[in-house]
């Protein structure tokens, strides 16, 4: 399956954003998808991931201000982003897998797939 995220941009303080993360070239509905991002110099870090079933995981640092849904009949995984902060500045990427176990999800190298990165800056 390939992945294509969008929608970063350059935002100010408490601005939000929508990120989309829109699949081809399989089946989406059994497919695990999470975001993560990655500031320069950082390690790349999980934010969020909805499951085939629905169930939504956040990390503590984006619970409360970003929410992420899926659309099966589009193959489309949004991000919402609200109340940015500029510790949320980075590199977004989305990925996908259909193995995953639930205590691994926060693991980057445990998924098969991955989209090209779309950039948020805030700016404060």
């Amino acid at each position: 399956v390939q992945l294509q995220a969008s929608g970063g941009g350059s935002v100010q303080t408490g601005a939000s954003l929508r990120l989309s993360c829109v699949a081809s070239g399989g089946t989406f509905r059994p497919y695990h998808i999470a975001w993560f991002r990655q500031a320069p110099g950082k390690e790349r870090e999980p934010v969020s991931i909805i499951w085939s079933d629905r169930t939504t995981y956040y990390v503590d640092s984006v619970k409360g201000r970003f929410t992420i849904a899926r659309d099966n009949s589009k193959s489309t995984v949004t991000l919402q982003m609200n109340s940015l902060k500029p510790e949320d500045t980075a590199v977004y990427y989305c990925a996908a897998d259909r193995s995953l176990i639930r205590t691994s999800w926060r693991g980057w190298r445990h998924y098969d797939y991955w989209g090209r990165g779309t950039q948020v800056t805030v700016s404060s």
